[in-house]
């Protein structure tokens, strides 16, 4: 159809008109049907096809982050207290790296009820003390999420291709203003693991602030379609010389894994004042070039993503290693087996509510909380794994059990990256 403009009613084609009066108010009507205006499309009685959404599909999952809106707290109470290495605390899927600098002997990781409009959780960790001095050597604290390869493999980018984008979104709080070092690392890229790098800035203080970074395709990264680790992003809180003092190169993945090139000298300091904080939530990594609004779930959605990777037979609420005299739900969701005959032996069997990502690592806990043991009544008995028998749709464990006639066992597996 041939296309017309007229300095009259600007004619596009038959049926197509934009008014003078139409123009000056930003409306276009095509036909008697559709309207387009800066409030979007109004249209009646006729079908509008899309393509896609944001390059990508319209329908199904987009968020290739797990938990991000931080709705799942598998592991322990509210808050916990942690001192170094590198393990998951507060919510599910989200891993901190620390090395605590000199007058700083922990810190608090916890699940909280402040968050952005929308949401209802949030993850937060803040010292329990000032630093002495400054920050020193490896001195950190590191926010990270792993993502399996075989989730990027399949995500639909084209990860070999400059042109191609993934968008990495989240909401930040903090007392402190400044940058923060956005690290994402390829695990599976050939020679040295490849690195891309970014900062966001926190402009405003105690205020929930959206960030985005574009992560560009690379033509040497390699994502393999397998469940192990494939994909890192962390978020830097605190880093000390070992990591800041080299070449910090902003949007652009790296071939080298220099320590020092891995965050940027003006990041922020959590550990600068016992009064400081860093919250997290809302954090979504979807196929595109265009941050697209948060992809929330329901809390089973989330959960069931999560238990692939750790779960236990404890009621929800209550954490492994709860002791029954203090929290009578702690016996609730216990493995129960009757032991017959004359034999002393006894043995549990538990399959997880999904597949986990690979043979879990086992800890078992009795009536008491104890780890390591089951109970006979109200007695601990050690109990130990078969490893022929334990893989990632079930697990078993056993003992020698002469107090009772009944057994009971807590199974908590561990399968994370």
């Amino acid at each position: 159809m041939a296309l017309t403009l007229s300095g009259t009613n600007g004619v596009v084609g038959a049926g197509f008109s934009i008014t003078p009066g139409g123009a000056v108010a930003g409306i276009v009507t095509v036909g008697a049907a559709v309207t387009i205006s800066e409030s979007g499309i109004e249209a009646s009685g006729i079908g509008i096809t899309c393509a896609n959404i944001n390059g990508g599909q319209i329908g199904g999952r987009r968020n290739l982050i797990i938990n991000g809106a931080m709705l799942v707290a598998q592991r322990t109470n509210s808050k916990t207290t942690v001192t170094t290495g590198s393990t998951y605390d507060a919510c599910d899927r989200f891993k901190r790296n620390i090395d605590l600098p000199t007058g700083v002997s922990n810190i608090t990781a916890s699940q909280e009820s402040d968050a952005p409009t929308g949401f209802t959780k949030s993850n937060k960790y803040t010292p329990n003390q000032a630093r002495s001095g400054a920050l020193s050597g490896a001195d950190r604290l590191f926010v990270q999420q792993n993502i399996e390869a075989q989730i990027i493999a399949n995500s639909g980018w084209n990860y070999t291709d400059p042109n191609s984008s993934l968008m990495l979104s989240f909401y930040i709080k903090s007392n402190l203003t400044g940058v923060v070092s956005i690290e994402i690392t390829s695990q599976d890229s050939p020679s040295t693991k490849q690195h891309f790098r970014s900062t966001v800035t926190i402009n405003s203080a105690n205020t929930w602030e959206r960030k985005s970074v574009k992560i560009t395709g690379d033509s040497q990264l390699v994502f393999d379609d397998n469940f192990d680790a494939g994909m890192q992003i962390s978020w830097h809180y605190a880093a000390g010389p070992n990591f800041t003092s080299g070449t910090h190169v902003t949007g652009q993945w790296d071939t080298t894994a220099v320590a020092e090139n891995r965050s940027s000298a003006s990041n922020i300091d959590i550990f600068s004042s016992a009064s400081n904080y860093v919250s997290l939530t809302g954090v979504q990594l979807e196929v595109g070039d265009q941050v697209t609004p948060f992809e929330h779930h329901t809390f089973s959605e989330d959960l069931a993503l999560c238990q692939r990777y750790y779960c236990h037979t404890y009621p929800y609420t209550v954490y492994p290693g709860a002791n029954y005299n203090s929290d009578s739900n702690a016996r609730r969701g216990m493995l129960f087996n009757y032991r017959q005959n004359s034999t002393n032996y006894q043995a549990f069997q538990w399959s997880p509510p999904v597949e986990m990502r690979t043979v879990p690592t086992q800890t078992h806990y009795s009536m008491l909380g104890t780890a390591g043991k089951a109970s006979g009544s109200t007695t601990d008995f050690t109990v130990a794994t078969n490893s022929p028998h334990n893989g990632p749709t079930g697990v078993m464990c056993y003992g020698d059990n002469t107090i009772a006639n009944d057994g009971y066992v807590h199974f908590v597996l561990d399968a994370e990256l």
